[in-house]
């Protein structure tokens, strides 16, 4: 049963995030636990899932099963993407082998401290990785999403301003990148951040995919979508209940936006979403077992 209002034809993209909503949790979340939820998600109808990430165990112990993950999901049962996160070049060509993958995120931070913190490289070392991520991509016919993280502002006091936000993103693009998320990390953002940036980017580099990946905190999360959507972004992130947040960022996590107000915002916009919204239930049900000591 899809949601449906007036269906309009401007394509939206939903990407499900159940790696971003699981990495900071203290307790492992068995494999197959962690399968049998993103198989549910799998039947919803979102375009992308961003299931796992190919990154130091140490860094986040909680991805570390990725690639078995990887082995136990139906995907002949869905038209769903998968999307893994990477930090380096290593990450990149270790998730490449897989055919089932298509995207590569990378987390660019033009904040020069969270990206020491969350990847242990400068923004320019960064900018390299990204440049043969690239590269591998292309050879294995992937597509690259870089996160512009930090990029509505940070807590570090490092320099931020729209005009550093398009200097690197120019960069990006430049570098060969085709698809870009601006990422709320730390939840800064503000409707009037997003009303500037989203389509003066989008207007700058018509060539490229821009998309949100918002952080919020359950009384905000209206304004941002809102702002988002009514400057042209089709490609928006969340995460079911809004669980989540980098546990790199700060110590006290700011969640993502929730996918159910996320469905209801747009729904209400008239976007005929096509999701399963039975199956979508059954999953918000099923997703108790993993989070109900977080919630």
């Amino acid at each position: 049963m899809a949601v449906s209002s007036a269906p309009t034809s401007s394509n939206i993209k939903l990407v499900e995030c159940p790696r971003d909503a699981m990495q900071g949790l203290h307790e492992f979340v068995p494999t197959e636990l962690k399968a049998e939820y993103i198989n549910l998600l799998l039947q919803v109808g979102f375009d992308t899932i961003d299931f796992g990430s190919f990154v130091s165990p140490k860094a986040i112990p909680q991805m570390r099963d990725t690639a078995e993950v990887l082995k136990k999901l139906n995907l002949p049962a869905t038209q769903s993407k998968l999307l893994a996160i990477v930090a380096n070049l290593r990450g990149a060509e270790d998730a490449a082998q897989f055919d089932e993958i298509t995207y590569l995120g990378f987390p660019f931070s033009i904040s020069e401290t969270f990206q020491q913190r969350n990847t242990n490289s400068s923004i320019e070392e960064s900018l390299t990785t990204v440049q043969k991520m690239v590269e591998v991509c292309a050879t294995r016919k992937k597509e690259a999403v870089v996160y512009l993280s930090m990029g509505f502002g940070n807590p570090y006091r490092d320099e931020w301003s729209t005009e550093v936000a398009e200097q690197w993103t120019e960069k990006l693009v430049n570098a060969g990148v085709e698809i870009i998320s601006l990422a709320d990390t730390t939840g800064v953002s503000s409707a009037e951040k997003i009303n500037y940036l989203f389509p003066t980017l989008a207007e700058r580099f018509p060539e490229v995919e821009f998309g949100v990946h918002l952080h919020s905190t359950p009384d905000t999360w209206k304004e941002k979508i809102e702002a988002a959507y009514q400057s042209g972004c089709r490609r928006f992130d969340s995460a079911l209940k809004g669980y989540g947040g980098c546990p790199m960022a700060t110590d006290d996590l700011t969640g993502n936006i929730a996918t159910e107000n996320l469905i209801g915002y747009l729904s209400a916009q008239g976007e005929d979403l096509e999701l399963d919204m039975e199956k979508w239930q059954e999953t918000m049900e099923f997703s108790d077992v993993i989070f109900s000591k977080v919630s």
